[in-house]
């Protein structure tokens, strides 16, 4: 007995020290943002997290056999001890849950140890895992059955110490040190759930799709260092499983560009928290190659720190990885993060995308073209812009479009689409600066806020009644991130508009010549704001045969344009379109549907493209009756 209590003693010390010492590294962060109550846990780990985690069916059952088993026998390992309930039933019931969690240990054992195992999966302390599940399983499972048959195991004491001793020893083989355990998400993913860096995420996930509001005053400005992060962002890293499902899903890596998701919250977690070290790690690819890095400086970007420059700027903010994390955490809020101190305070921007932020910062527009010009294309079509007092249905947001011959394409056949309709339109002419996307997604805050405070003057001068824009990115910045200047204006994009015109019956279209089409998912209409049907909506209704690519709409794969990665133009071993462009071509698919100017950029500059490139609104004009539109 005595024995049992010391060991008893000792774990639970060493659990403490070890929960406090995490939550000290926490508390490095920056403490702002709100946070939830305790109780929202069970909801969010049985809903959100299983949402996420039931994609893959092996893992599910594996997860559901581990976890549930882990927690149902301790829970009522609980009861027993505490209402001294040694009742055959609660025991048997313990019994099972036990049992079922060695199952799930020998799902996870073949997972890791047999040829099934993915390449995406991280080694080291995480192999672990199978044994400790399955010992602690055969621990628990012959103690419940000792209690059963009323065997008193002399030399440990009494079966109830006996398993509270082998339940925390069990758990700390889990965490060994509370430092690099397999298990450490155990603790911290639970934490991690309630105290979410997003809390609105849980209320609405489109709706935290927007970047988070920039105090400018602030002295620093981004994250330079760990400890720049909220506190909240500092947990998270502590929380990942290292599953590798960012890895498996995003665009840049699977290019063999300097950029794993998995990697990244590694190095950002070994950072703050962790040994300062890339060493043992599974899946190492990063600029630094595979040799082991030690990290000496507290700045996260440096020559003698873990974390390269170059794998901050090949993300396209597609939010793949977000999307895939089982444990919801936010790679590319601490992606721009990184960018926003690198850009204000360094102003260490590589490639392209410094040109791109002065044009933005001395013409208002990413060519450098004068505001005046935006609709010189066409004076042929005698564009109408709007004046003070005069209020339309539409205010037609031509965008960085208007600039580019590609996108010009697109914008003709949307007017003249509205002119079908008999829709009230007109633009802002010289008034419409760029929204300021690129901007924010290289870190330049500042000209952000600039370009989106003027934007919203202007728009808050005139009467219209939604505002239709032909690029997501548009339709994400006035949609979702003007919101910090309480501008809230109703924005559509264009296929969305234009299906509504077609369900109420303002516009007829014919059916096409049959064509076999292939849609591309744009991220930003996507995954940032959660249209899918509309496009397909309208490739149905003109009648196309739509093939659809294995990945497709929450799965959908990124062009490569978003984030400014057309910008920053990192060296990788083959192009993101390039990549999509072979996936258009087992679709054997003759036309690949788009629904961006900038997907269409990309995919026009693919090599060897083997589908010609249209817009959805394109299809969609070419339907219009004879006459229609002129």
């Amino acid at each position: 007995m005595e024995v049992a209590a010391f060991l008893f003693c000792v774990g639970l010390g060493l659990l403490v020290l070890g929960a406090l010492f995490r939550i000290s590294k926490w508390r490095q962060g920056r403490r702002d943002g709100e946070v939830a109550a305790p109780w929202v846990l069970a909801r969010r780990y049985f809903v959100d997290v299983h949402d996420v985690v039931s994609r893959d069916v092996y893992v599910a059952r594996m997860h559901v056999l581990a976890a549930g088993g882990f927690v149902a026998s301790l829970m009522l390992l609980a009861v027993a001890v505490v209402f001294g309930d040694g009742s055959r039933p609660l025991l048997a019931m313990g019994g099972i849950a036990a049992f079922l969690m060695g199952c799930g240990g020998v799902l996870a054992g073949i997972r890791r140890y047999t040829s099934v195992r993915p390449s995406r999966v991280s080694a080291g302390a995480y192999d672990l895992l199978p044994i400790a599940l399955i010992g602690l399983s055969a621990f628990l499972c012959l103690t419940f059955w000792a209690s059963w048959f009323e065997v008193q195991v002399e030399w440990w004491g009494a079966p109830e110490v006996l398993v509270l001793a082998g339940g925390i020893f069990g758990i700390m083989f889990l965490l060994p040190g509370m430092v690099i355990g397999p298990m450490r998400h155990a603790f911290a993913g639970a934490a991690h759930l309630i105290f979410h860096p997003r809390q609105e995420r849980f209320e609405d996930q489109l709706a935290a799709t927007g970047l988070r509001w920039v105090d400018l005053t602030a002295d620093r400005i981004g994250a330079g260092s760990a400890n720049d992060f909220r506190w909240q962002q500092l947990l998270s890293f502590d929380a990942c499983v290292q599953c590798g499902r960012c890895e498996d899903v995003c665009p840049a890596h699977a290019a063999g560009a300097p950029l794993n998701p998995k990697k990244l919250i590694f190095d950002l977690w070994a950072s703050s928290i962790g040994p300062k070290t890339d060493k043992g790690y599974r899946g190492n690819r990063d600029a630094g190659g595979e040799q082991v890095r030690q990290q000496t400086t507290d700045a996260l970007i440096a020559t003698d720190s873990i974390l390269r420059e170059e794998t901050i700027w090949a993300c396209t903010t597609c939010r793949a990885c977000v999307e895939a994390c089982p444990m919801l955490i936010e790679h590319v809020d601490s992606i721009v993060d990184i960018r926003r101190f690198q850009t204000l305070h360094l102003g260490q921007v590589p490639g392209k995308g410094t040109e791109a932020l002065t044009n933005l910062r001395e013409t208002d527009t990413v060519s450098g073209k004068r505001l005046e010009h935006r609709d010189r294309w066409a004076t042929d079509l005698n564009i109408p812009q709007i004046a003070e007092g005069q209020e339309v249905e539409v205010l037609l947001w031509l965008g960085e479009a208007s600039f580019d011959v590609r996108g010009q394409r697109t914008l003709r056949a949307l007017i003249r689409i509205l002119r079908a309709a008999n829709v009230n339109f007109a633009t802002l002419g010289k008034l419409e600066a760029d929204v300021g996307d690129l901007a924010r997604r290289l870190g330049d805050e500042a000209t952000f806020q600039d370009l989106a405070a003027r934007n919203v003057d202007a728009l808050s001068r005139f009467s219209f009644d939604t505002i239709v824009t032909a690029d997501p990115h548009v339709l994400q910045a006035l949609g979702k991130e003007y919101s910090f200047l309480e501008a809230e204006f109703p924005v559509r994009h264009h296929t969305q508009f234009v299906h509504s015109l077609v369900q109420t019956g303002r516009l007829t279209v014919e059916a096409l010549e049959p064509k076999s089409v292939t849609y591309h998912d744009p991220c930003y209409l996507g995954r940032y704001n959660g249209e899918y049907d509309a496009p397909r909506e309208l490739l149905r209704l003109v009648g196309v045969d739509l093939q659809e690519m294995p990945r497709s709409r929450q799965k959908s794969f990124c062009c490569g344009w978003g984030g400014g990665a057309a910008y920053t133009d990192i060296a990788s071993e083959i192009r993101v379109p390039d990549l999509r462009m072979q996936e258009v071509h087992e679709t054997g698919a003759s036309l690949v549907a788009v629904a961006c100017p900038n997907c269409a950029l990309m995919f026009d500059g693919v090599a060897e493209k083997n589908a010609d490139v249209i817009d959805v609104i394109e299809l969609v004009d070419m339907a219009l009756p004879t006459g229609m539109g002129q």
